[in-house]
C-alpha cells in the first residue's frame, strides 16, 4: 500500500512534469503503433474528397434554383434541379453517415492495437519497471483513457481531414467565382487557426492538469481499499476519506475549468467565423447594389462562405472533446516508446520447460549483485542442482527476497546467473521457475483456479486430482478446492492463503512447467506442526527431482537443507 500510495500523493512530482502532448494534430506514432490507423486516414480523405464535391455541388445547385425560380425558369427544368438538389443532400446525409461508421469501426480497432500493445510493452519491459509505476494510473489510462478515443477518432480526426480537403477546394472555387470574396476568406481565415493555438495552449494544460487528477484520484481509492482494515485499526479511515475528497475536489475543479475554457473558446471560434461571414456578406451586397456583381455569382459564393471557415472551426471544437483521448495516448505511447528503446532479451538463450541443456536443470549464479534503486546487494553465488533443497539465510535487508526478485525478472542484477546453461536474463521465468512470494498473490476465483493458475496458457483443462494433490503438499488438504474467493482471496486466513500460494507454485512444478521451485518465508503464518508437515514435503519434492530454493528464518528449515547459503546485511551504494 505505501509504495502506490506515495506515488499517487505525489501532486510535486506531477505538477511539475510538463505536458507531454504533442503539439503536432497528430502524432505519428499513431500511424506507428496502430496500424488501423493507416487505412482509416486512407477512408476518412476519400470520404473528405466526397464531402468537399457535394457541399460545392449543393450550393450550385441551390443557387440555380433559387435564381431560376426568379427568373422564370420552366418547371420541368425547375423539377429536375430541385430533384438534384435533393440527391445532394440525401449524397450528403449518406457521407456523414459513412464517416461515422469509418470512425467508430477504427477508434475500436485502434483502442484494441493499443491495448494490447501496452501489456506487450508491459511485459517486455517486466517486473521491475511495473514495480515503479502506479498500477491505478495504467489502468485508467488502459480503460476510460483509450476509451476516450472514441471522440478523437469520431470528430477530432475527421473533421481534421475535412479542413485539409475542403477548405483550400472551396477557397479555390469562390476565388474562381468572386477573387474579392475569395481574397478576404483568405486575410480572414488565419484568424481563427491563430485563436485556435492560442486557446489551444490553454486547453492543452488544463486537460493535462484534469488527467493527471483523474489518475491521481484512481490511485488514492485503490490504495485506500486495500489497506482500509489497516487504517480502521489505527483510526485513520477518516483521514483517508477525506484525502480522496480532496482529490476528488480538485478533479472536479479541474473538470470545470476545461468546460469553461471549452465554452469560452467555442464562443470566440464562433465569434470569429461569423464576423468574417458578415463581412463577405457585406462585401456581395453593396456589389450587388451597384450592378458589379450578379445575383447567381453573390448568391453562390455567399453559399460558400459558412462552408469554408466551418471545417477549421469544427476542428477548434472537436479539439476539447478529443483532448483526453490525445492525453491517453501520449501515456501510452511513453510506453510504448519506453519498450521500443529497450534493449531486446536475446530470445534465443529461452528453452521451454522440460528440456535439458549443458547442465542438466541446474540453477548456478556466480557474483549475482542485485540492484534495489541505488543500492547494489552484495555478490550472491550459488549452486542449486535437482533433487538438493537450498536454504537462503541472512537478517531483514539482506537481500534474500531481491534475490528471488532478480530470479524472476523483478530487479537487475550484475554477474551470471544461468539455469541449465542457458542465461536467465534470455530466459523467461515462466519456463523454469515456480514462485511463491511473501504476498500469496490470490485472485478472486475458486482455491482450484487459483491453484491452477496459468494452466490455460496451453489451452488444458487444470487437472482436479493434480490440485487436490497440490494442496496436501502445501498441508492445505482440509480446504475445498471449489471454494469461491474474493478479490485478494479474501475469504481465507493468512496461513491458508500462504499455503494456497505454496500449492500453486507445486502444483506448476508437478506440472512439468518448472524444475525449480522458490519459496519466500513460506511457514511464517503456519504453526510448528503445520511448518514441520511442509519441510517434509519440500524434501520430497527435492527427492522427486525438483531444486528447491528456500528462503526461511526459522532454524527448522535446516533439517531439510541439502546446503545453506548465508547473506550478510550489507549494501553498497552504486
Amino acid at each position: 500500500m505505501a509504495t502506490s500510495e506515495t506515488t499517487a500523493a505525489s501532486p510535486t512530482a506531477d505538477a511539475a512534469a510538463p505536458p507531454r502532448m504533442s503539439g503536432r494534430p497528430v502524432d505519428p506514432r499513431l500511424v506507428r503503433y496502430a496500424a488501423a490507423s493507416r487505412w482509416f486516414f486512407l477512408a476518412i480523405g476519400a470520404i473528405a474528397v466526397a464531402q468537399t464535391a457535394t457541399v460545392v455541388a449543393f450550393a450550385w445547385l441551390l443557387t440555380r434554383a433559387i435564381t431560376g425560380a426568379i427568373d422564370g425558369m420552366p418547371v420541368p427544368e425547375l423539377t429536375a434541379t430541385l430533384g438534384w438538389l435533393a440527391l445532394a443532400v440525401a449524397v450528403r446525409a449518406t457521407l456523414l453517415w459513412a464517416r461515422e461508421e469509418v470512425a467508430a469501426r477504427a477508434a475500436a480497432r485502434v483502442e484494441l492495437q493499443l491495448r494490447a500493445g501496452l501489456v506487450e510493452a508491459i511485459d517486455q519491459l517486466g517486473p521491475e519497471w511495473l514495480a515503479t509505476q502506479n498500477s491505478a494510473k495504467i489502468a485508467v489510462t488502459a480503460g476510460r483513457g483509450l476509451d476516450a478515443l472514441d471522440a478523437y477518432f469520431g470528430r477530432y480526426l475527421p473533421q481534421l481531414v475535412q479542413t485539409v480537403v475542403a477548405t483550400p477546394v472551396i477557397l479555390a472555387v469562390m476565388w474562381w467565382q468572386d477573387w474579392i470574396s475569395g481574397l478576404t476568406v483568405l486575410l480572414t481565415l488565419p484568424l481563427i487557426p491563430l485563436f485556435m493555438v492560442l486557446i489551444g495552449l490553454a486547453t492543452r494544460t488544463v486537460q493535462h492538469r484534469q488527467w493527471r487528477s483523474l489518475q491521481r484520484l484512481a490511485a488514492r481509492f485503490a490504495d485506500t481499499v486495500q489497506g482500509l482494515a489497516t487504517l480502521k485499526v489505527f483510526g485513520r479511515q477518516h483521514r483517508a476519506a477525506d484525502s480522496i475528497e480532496r482529490v476528488t475536489d480538485t478533479y472536479r475543479a479541474e473538470t470545470m475549468r476545461v468546460l469553461r475554457v471549452s465554452f469560452l473558446s467555442g464562443f470566440a471560434l464562433e465569434f470569429l467565423a461569423s464576423i468574417s461571414v458578415a463581412i463577405v456578406a457585406v462585401s456581395i451586397g453593396f456589389r450587388l447594389i451597384d450592378g458589379s456583381l450578379i445575383l447567381a455569382v453573390g448568391l453562390f459564393v455567399l453559399l460558400l462562405a459558412p462552408e469554408a471557415y466551418l471545417p477549421l472551426r469544427q476542428v477548434g471544437v472537436q479539439f476539447h472533446a478529443a483532448a483526453e483521448g490525445v492525453a491517453a495516448t501520449d501515456d501510452v505511447f511513453a510506453v510504448l516508446d519506453a519498450a521500443r528503446a529497450a534493449d531486446p532479451a536475446p530470445a534465443g538463450d529461452a528453452v521451454p520447460a522440460g528440456t535439458t541443456g549443458t547442465e542438466d536443470g541446474m540453477l548456478r549464479l556466480d557474483g549475482v549483485r542485485v540492484h534495489r534503486g541505488d543500492r547494489a546487494l552484495p555478490p550472491v553465488s550459488l549452486v542449486a542442482a535437482p533433487g538438493t533443497v537450498t536454504l537462503i539465510e541472512g537478517p531483514s535487508g539482506a537481500g534474500k527476497s531481491s534475490l528471488f526478485a532478480a530470479l524472476r525478472g523483478a530487479a537487475r542484477f550484475e554477474g551470471t546467473a544461468h539455469w541449465d546453461g542457458r542465461d536467465l536474463r534470455g530466459t523467461p521465468p515462466s519456463a523454469w521457475l515456480a514462485w511463491a512470494g511473501q504476498q500469496p498473490g490470490l485472485i478472486a476465483g475458486t482455491i482450484a483456479e487459483n491453484v491452477a493458475l496459468g494452466d490455460g496458457v496451453d489451452g488444458g483443462t487444470p487437472d482436479g486430482d493434480l490440485v487436490v494433490r497440490s494442496l496436501e503438499l502445501a498441508c492445505a488438504g482440509d480446504l475445498d478446492a471449489g471454494m469461491v474467493l474474493g478479490v485478494q482471496g479474501a475469504g481465507l486466513s493468512g496461513g491458508q492463503a500462504q499455503r494456497v500460494a505454496v500449492a500453486r507454485a507445486i502444483h506448476r512444478h508437478l506440472r512439468g512447467r518448472a524444475p525449480v521451485i522458490a519459496l519466500d518465508e513460506p511457514s511464517s503464518a503456519l504453526d510448528a506442526d503445520t511448518e514441520a508437515r511442509l519441510w517434509g514435503s519440500l524434501r520430497v519434492l527435492a527427492d522427486d527431482g525438483a531444486a528447491v530454493l528456500l528462503i526461511s528464518h526459522r532454524t527448522t528449515a535446516r533439517s531439510i537443507a541439502d546446503r545453506v547459503v548465508p547473506l550478510a546485511a550489507r549494501e553498497v551504494h552504486a
